[in-house]
């Protein structure tokens, strides 16, 4: 799930200049309730969000099909996901300050057309590299839609509505991960993989248009692009980039001993360092990384972390699985990577409730446990398994990720000043990204380790001198026809039985890791605040 800016006061939200597209005199109803345009100022928030979220995984389960034609290896591939992924754990925090400089209307415009232009690029890319260009400005421009949908919240809509309004958009921050692998497999499978970004287009269309009638201009504050945290920003964008691309490369290159990794180490060592002197020198830091001595939101910014990973990882893992194993096309992958939304839509209309009558750590807990069994349960899996062993798993993981995210946001606002729950918005969004981004990297390299791990342990397990071998391998020889060839034949055969059972067991591997994961940081939960008696804002998602 994707993030934003909290729901402060109407008031507040004015102060800081976020309020300025809602006037009070305007957006309101005689009775004090907010009028169509303010709501359809938050429809197209949501569907911003909706739209900016689907795209991370859209490409998932129609991954193999863009590889074979865009001529990228499967390590390559997963540059496709990571990329936009990076390019949006940059862009989240700069929000609130691109919003002052430009005036919310005109950036959401803005972020509208040029992510319009970058699905039409990544749409007619026949290269890696042209691909790669379109998904990092897709996650550039995507990702300034996501806290944006919160601000519309807050400034556009009554306090007595925003609880509706939250609801609508965490519904579809929700949906839209586990429904881009469904719609990105059913465009795949019905017209071609390039629908799977062109079909941006008119929804873009749709947003604009909700966009010009719902909000109005504010003025443009220039003056502040002279004040901002520039080596923050160089920063990030050196040392998260940098990061993704060490993980990404680190096994195919042999980690250290490639002048390129140590290149890239630097690259993000010098990209860190600039984000800890922007903290010092700037007058308003892009990250304020001050938060994370605070023990109660550190603990927020991990668990986070760890969310993201299973969210991002398991909706990249299970569609390679079906497909490498099971056989399914790409939209079949995509239902069963959908399956985990339904318990997480349900959800919303309860959360309400939740928040008022129980205490979020024992939610964030329980939702945690559930995670983990969920990965517990997938480390069953074998060379027979298709997508009916993914069903209860994957109803389980939603439920989990529901109850874990959500309350995670309350805890976020819970644990740090009025006054920074931006700031604590971007860096727990932030992490939810990062987290995913680092996990796609490690599991392709954990799947490529442990696929030829096994691979051989089992060879090894087949003595070339055992009779029980021999008298098989010739029985198999003679099945192909006999002979030179017929032995060839019946060694590939051999082999590729064993490379199989050394895939599924490299994904159940991945589903492990994950589990230990998340085992491992469940005690943080108490180092939670709870929120206060009575405490029913709606807060950040």
């Amino acid at each position: 799930m994707a993030g934003g800016a909290s729901v402060p006061a109407e008031a507040d939200a004015r102060k800081s200049g976020a309020g300025q597209d809602a006037a009070p005199s305007t957006g309101r109803t005689a009775n004090g309730n907010a009028d169509i345009t303010a709501w359809l100022a938050v429809i197209a928030g949501a569907i911003g969000a909706l739209m900016a979220t689907l795209d991370i995984s859209i490409v998932n389960s129609a991954l193999p099909t863009i590889q074979g034609e865009i001529g990228a290896s499967s390590t390559e591939g997963t540059w496709i996901a990571t990329s936009y992924l990076v390019a949006e754990i940059v862009i989240i925090p700069l929000t609130a300050w691109l919003e002052r400089v430009f005036g919310l209307k005109r950036f959401l415009l803005i972020a509208s057309v040029l992510f319009t232009g970058f699905s039409i690029v990544c749409g007619l890319s026949t290269t890696l590299t042209m691909m790669i260009v379109g998904r990092v400005g897709q996650g550039f421009t995507g990702g300034a839609m996501i806290p944006t949908g919160m601000t519309i919240i807050a400034t556009r809509l009554p306090r007595h509505q925003q609880p509706m309004g939250t609801a609508l958009f965490g519904s579809t921050l929700i949906l839209g991960p586990v429904m881009g692998p469904l719609a990105g497999g059913w465009l795949t499978e019905n017209f071609s993989w390039h629908y799977a970004f062109f079909i941006n287009i008119p929804i873009c269309i749709i947003l604009m248009v909700f966009l010009i009638v719902g909000l109005t201009n504010a003025k443009m504050k220039l003056e502040e692009l002279f004040s901002a945290d520039w080596m923050g920003i160089a920063g990030m964008a050196l040392g998260l980039g940098g990061l993704t691309v060490v993980l990404e490369e680190g096994n195919r290159e042999q980690w250290f001993q490639s002048d390129l990794i140590w290149k890239l180490t630097g690259v993000t060592a010098l990209g860190f360092v600039l984000i800890a002197l922007g903290q010092f020198y700037a007058k308003r830091p892009v990250i304020k990384l001050a938060l994370l001595r605070n023990r109660a939101f550190a603990a927020v910014f991990v668990l986070g972390l760890l969310i993201g990973a299973v969210l991002y990882g398991t909706a990249y893992v299970i569609p390679q699985f079906l497909a490498a194993i099971a056989g399914y096309n790409a939209y079949q992958s995509g239902q069963i990577v959908f399956l985990s939304g339904i318990p997480a839509a349900m959800m919303m209309p309860l959360f309400p409730i939740l928040v008022a009558r129980f205490d979020l750590r024992f939610v964030v807990m329980t939702g945690m446990l559930i995670m983990a069994g969920s990965c517990w349960m997938d480390t069953t899996l074998t060379v027979n398994s298709d997508g009916s062993d993914f069903v209860i798993s994957q109803l389980m993981r939603g439920l989990g990720q529901a109850l874990s995210m959500l309350f995670l946001n309350q805890a976020a606002i819970a644990s740090v000043k009025p006054e920074e729950a931006g700031d604590a918005s971007g860096l727990f969004n932030a992490a939810r990204n990062l987290g995913g981004s680092i996990a796609l990297a490690l599991l392709a390299t954990l799947q490529e380790r442990r696929e030829e791990y096994h691979r051989w342990t089992i060879h090894e397990a087949l003595p070339a001198n055992s009779g029980a071998v021999q008298d098989w391998v010739s029985s198999q020889a003679a099945s192909f026809g006999g002979g030179p060839e017929g032995l060839a034949a019946a060694l590939r055969s051999i082999d590729g039985t064993v490379l199989k059972q050394a895939l599924v067991m490299a994904y159940t591997d991945e589903f492990i890791a994950l589990m230990v994961c998340i085992s491992i940081v469940i005690p943080l939960v108490f180092l939670l605040r709870p929120l206060p008696r009575g405490h029913h804002k709606m807060a950040m998602h």
